[in-house]
C-alpha cells in the first residue's frame, strides 16, 4: 500500500469523500467522536462531512441533544451521540479519572469535596434545568465550594466523567450543563471488552488505514487495550505491513481508487490529523521544515489538497460577514488556486445563514 492509497481510502473513510450520511448525528456515530474544544470550528469539522448543511443545521442538533458535547477521550472535549456516551464514557471514564488525579490532589479536591459537588449539581439541575458556567459556579459557591483556579474546571469535568453532568442546549450562545439521566437516554449497558471492541471498529472503519498506536492515542486507551480491541475485531478488517507498521481498514463498498482532485479548508483540530499519532502521510515532505518552524501548525485551520496539507487559513466575521484568508506554503498551481477558492466558498456557504440570523 502507497500513501496515496492510504489517503485515498482516509478521505473516503472519514467523509471528506464520497459522503453518505444526511444528519450530523448519523455522521457523529460513524465517527465514534468528534473533537470539539472549539465549537464554531467542530461544527464545521461536520460541515465538511455533511451534503447540504450548514452551521444553523448542526447547531440545532446541538440544541435539541442528537449530539452531546463533553470531556470523553484523552480527555478533551468532544461531540459524541446520547446512544453512545454511556458506554463510551463507561469504557474511558475509569483511566482518565486515573489520570488526573494527580491535579485533585494537587488542588486539595479530595473524594469528599467531589462527592458534595455531585450531590449540589444533580440536586440543582433537577426537572430539565439548564445552568451556563458562571451559573454553575455560583450555585457550588454557594454550597461552599471553593471554585477558585483550576478547581473549577476539574470539577466540571470529574462531574461530566462520572456521568452527572453533559451539555444542555445553548443558552444566548453560552453553553450550559443538564443533568446526564434527564439528557441521556436509557441504554443496553457494555461489558468492557464490549465497549473496546465497538470503539475499535467505529475507528478503523472511520480512520483506516490507521495502527493501534493511533487508535491508542485517539482514544486515550492503553496500547495494550488497543491491541485487544483490534484482536477481537481483526476478522472485520483487511492488514498490511508498511515500514514495519501494520495498518488496518476497510475498503468501503463503492470505492473508486481515483478521487477527484478537491481542497478543503480543514477546522482546527480536525479529525483527519488529529486521529493519528503518525500523521506523515497528511504532510509533504517538501513542507516538513515549514511545519516544523510553527508549533503546532498540523494542529490550526489547514488547507488539505488532494489530501496532504498545503497551508493555513483563518477567518475574520465582520458586520455579519466572513473574509477568508489564505496562506500557502509554497506556490499553488493555477488549478490548485481554484480549487482552494471553492474550499473556501464552501465555508463562507456553511456559515452565511447564521451570521444574517
Amino acid at each position: 500500500m502507497t500513501t496515496a492509497e492510504i489517503i485515498k481510502l482516509r478521505l473516503s473513510n472519514q467523509q471528506l469523500a464520497k459522503k453518505k450520511f444526511t444528519k450530523p448525528q448519523e455522521l457523529v456515530s460513524w465517527m465514534g467522536a468528534i473533537q470539539a474544544q472549539d465549537y464554531p470550528m467542530a461544527k464545521w469539522a461536520i460541515g465538511l462531512r455533511l451534503p447540504g448543511s450548514d452551521d444553523a443545521i448542526i447547531e440545532k442538533a446541538v440544541n435539541e441533544g442528537k449530539i452531546l458535547r463533553t470531556h470523553v477521550l484523552r480527555p478533551t472535549w468532544h461531540f459524541v451521540t446520547p446512544q453512545d456516551i454511556r458506554w463510551m464514557l463507561d469504557l474511558t471514564g475509569p483511566r482518565i479519572l486515573s489520570s488526573i488525579q494527580h491535579a485533585f490532589r494537587f488542588l486539595s479536591l479530595d473524594k469528599k469535596t467531589l462527592k458534595r459537588t455531585n450531590d449540589v449539581l444533580g440536586k440543582v439541575l433537577q426537572g430539565g434545568k439548564q445552568l451556563t458556567r458562571d451559573e454553575v459556579r455560583s450555585v457550588l459557591e454557594k454550597a461552599k465550594i471553593d471554585t477558585s483556579g483550576l478547581r473549577f474546571i476539574h470539577l466540571l469535568e470529574q462531574a461530566e466523567l462520572h456521568q452527572i453532568i453533559i451539555s444542555g442546549p445553548r443558552k444566548e450562545k453560552q453553553f450550559t450543563y443538564a443533568l446526564f439521566d434527564e439528557r441521556v437516554p436509557a441504554a443496553k449497558t457494555m461489558e468492557h471488552d464490549e465497549a473496546l471492541a465497538e470503539l475499535t471498529k467505529r475507528f478503523f472503519a472511520s480512520r483506516g488505514p490507521a495502527t493501534i498506536y493511533d487508535f491508542a492515542w485517539w482514544s486515550g486507551l492503553s496500547v495494550n487495550d488497543a491491541k485487544k480491541g483490534i484482536e477481537m475485531v481483526k476478522k472485520s478488517f483487511k492488514k498490511e505491513s508498511i515500514e514495519g507498521r501494520e495498518y488496518f481498514f476497510r475498503v468501503p463498498s463503492l470505492f473508486k481508487d481515483e478521487i477527484g482532485q478537491t481542497a478543503l479548508l480543514l477546522p482546527n483540530f480536525d479529525e483527519y490529523v488529529v486521529s493519528y499519532k503518525d500523521r506523515k502521510q497528511a504532510i509533504d515532505k517538501k513542507h516538513l521544515a515549514v511545519i516544523s518552524e510553527e508549533r503546532n501548525a498540523v494542529f490550526t485551520n489547514s488547507i488539505l489538497v488532494n489530501g496532504k496539507i498545503e497551508g493555513t487559513w483563518q477567518r475574520t466575521i465582520k458586520n455579519n460577514s466572513v473574509t477568508i484568508a489564505t496562506r500557502v506554503f509554497s506556490t499553488l498551481s493555477k488549478t490548485k488556486q481554484k480549487l482552494v477558492t471553492t474550499g473556501a466558498k464552501q465555508y463562507s456557504k456553511f456559515i452565511d445563514k447564521s451570521l444574517q440570523s
